[in-house]
């Protein structure tokens, strides 16, 4: 199978310049799933998936293909929001709001390339080391760790602006109950879905134990953008392992990602 790879490189200079690899045209330079900004906040730079895979089976290709897609739209999706949030936060805003809200949409994402391949061959192992992504530093175009301006101010202007704090209070994140919603399971898949259903809880505290550290960071979407919005990320993929696990020796359970997103109740 033909996998678009390489590298893409956004210029955020007046224009946007999109390279041969976003047209659907094989990049030169291979590597590199990456978007670029030219100038201004830094570059956001993700491990390359597409050239990591095994052959792909025909009837998975499909699923497999729209979800490289949607691996390039979450670092274009994730760049777009670099540049726009210059100024806010603290010095942390980047790794919160951005970056790790991006790992977790990327694990869910290739979680799922995963589960399509293993449906029909092997099941492809250690693919989330590749979701953590990197900030380099700003105008260079390369990869790397992110930089920090001096006194803990952060990427290049993306922090400092105290007065635009978004998390102002803790409360309390709830989430739909997943196991009442569940079909009877079978007694081989009980053991799967008991211990998603466990990882369903562990992410809801970690969640909330974020609530509080993080009071008084961000702008005023930092909960929903750092928090709530990668915690509906980790359960659709978590909900859609405990629906294939069902499905594998009876009727997969249908609409179970609608009981993904979380509320913050203050």
């Amino acid at each position: 199978m033909a996998i678009v790879g390489g590298a893409a490189a956004l210029a955020l200079t007046g224009a946007v310049v999109v390279n041969s690899a976003l047209a659907g045209e094989p990049g030169k330079g291979g590597a590199a799933d990456a978007r670029t900004l030219a100038a201004g906040p830094g570059t956001i730079t993700c491990p390359d998936v597409a050239s990591r895979l095994p052959a792909v089976p025909a009837s998975a290709k499909a699923e497999v293909d729209r979800n490289l897609a949607l691996l390039r739209t979450q670092i274009d999706e994730a760049n777009t929001r670099l540049v726009k949030t210059v100024g806010q936060g603290g010095p942390n805003f980047v790794q919160n709001a951005i970056l790790g809200p991006l790992k977790d949409k990327r694990v869910s994402t290739i979680d799922r390339i995963a589960i399509a391949i293993g449906r029909q061959g092997t099941k492809p192992q250690g693919l989330d080391a590749l979701a953590g992504c990197t900030l380099g530093a700003g105008g260079t175009g390369a990869g790397g760790a992110a930089t920090q301006a001096p006194g803990g101010q952060g990427n290049a202007g993306n922090a400092g602006d105290n007065g635009n704090a978004g998390n102002t209070g803790v409360g309390t994140i709830t989430c739909p109950d997943v196991a009442s919603r569940l079909p009877a399971v079978p007694a081989s898949a009980k053991a799967e879905v008991d211990r998603n259903l466990a990882l369903l809880r562990t992410q809801i505290d970690e969640a909330n134990t974020r609530l509080v550290k993080t009071v008084g960071q961000g702008g005023p979407n930092f909960v929903q953008n750092a928090i709530l919005g990668p915690l509906k990320d980790k359960r659709v993929s978590t909900i859609d392992r405990i629906a294939i696990a069902i499905g594998r020796q009876g009727t997969k359970p249908q609409g179970l990602d609608a009981l993904a997103a979380c509320t913050l109740n203050r």
